[in-house]
């Protein structure tokens, strides 16, 4: 019988007709001729080998960062280092350098990451407020106005202090309880709140001052007594004997040229300062020092 024949009679009697399909055998996928255990096996461990990717990649970051800053600081200083006779008060530099101040040291902090650091410093100040040596004002940009009652801002240099006044009230045009004064911070300084200022702030500052321990007494004395803060970003000593022995041989030619004694012990001035320390934490081989203090409960 034909295969037409065949159909006509299923249609009579009511069947379907169906057709025979070619045998197409299953196309294997590349893992199948593997050992079916071998399909369980638990995947690699790549989160951890990532991690430790990234690890070292700020590694090799930070010692490459502070590196460039490091050989470009002392290419700037003199050939005869050890040579000069430098007064421990190298204050009355920043008259001269306040003016390019912030294009020498813009590249610096950005490849070190200090903005970083001065904005998670900047924004914990509260109350009422004192920045000693504001500098240019770097941290205008850092701070919770919202948590800040008045804000003081003093420094040695007029030069500076007037380049910070100009920079805070272009960012803060509508902020109008922040004063500017030009005095040494070893002077005392008015409150607008007869128990102390809440925060007192300062970001590389000890480098310049004499008596940088005696600084940081008074400036105890005029921080609130129950829920004062003094908080610090400063440079100084490293952890390493050798990256200390290049800091003291261009430290002479560094602080007559920049107003800096970048080997200044940051540790052994706040010990000296009778303050109590509720935190130091360190960055960059330990020559970049965060630190917390208040006042000793008598």
């Amino acid at each position: 019988m034909s295969q037409r024949q065949s159909s006509a009679e299923q249609r009579k009697i009511g069947l379907k007709p169906f057709k025979i399909k070619k045998y197409q055998p299953k196309r294997s996928s590349p893992n199948s001729s593997l050992p079916s255990h071998s399909k369980s096996l638990p995947a690699k461990p790549t989160t951890f080998r990532k991690g430790l990717w990234i690890i070292g990649g700020l590694a090799v970051y930070s010692f490459t960062a502070y590196g460039v800053y490091l050989y470009s600081a002392l290419n700037r200083v003199s050939n005869d280092p050890q040579k000069l006779i430098v007064p421990e008060d190298v204050s009355d530099r920043y008259n001269k350098l306040a003016k390019d101040f912030d294009n020498h040291v813009n590249l610096h902090e950005k490849l070190m990451g200090l903005g970083w650091l001065r904005q998670s410093l900047a924004k914990r100040a509260s109350g009422h407020v004192l920045e000693v040596s504001v500098g240019t004002g770097r941290n205008a940009q850092y701070y919770n106005l919202k948590a800040c009652k008045s804000i003081t801002m003093i420094d040695q240099s007029p030069e500076m202090v007037e380049i910070a006044r100009k920079r805070f009230n272009e960012i803060h045009p509508k902020y109008g309880t922040c004063r500017f004064v030009t005095q040494s911070a070893h002077d005392d300084i008015p409150c607008p709140s007869p128990s102390g200022f809440h925060t007192i702030l300062q970001t590389m500052g000890l480098c310049s001052i004499p008596n940088p321990s005696g600084l940081l007494a008074h400036l105890g004395s005029m921080v609130n007594p129950d829920e004062g803060q003094i908080l610090l970003l400063e440079h100084g000593r490293s952890h390493y004997a050798w990256l200390n022995r290049v800091l003291d041989s261009t430290a002479p030619a560094h602080a007559d040229k920049y107003g800096c004694w970048w080997n200044r012990d940051i540790g052994r001035i706040v010990e000296d300062s009778g303050l109590e320390v509720t935190k130091i934490q360190r960055y960059h081989f330990g020559t970049t020092w965060w630190v917390e203090l208040k006042p000793k409960k008598k």
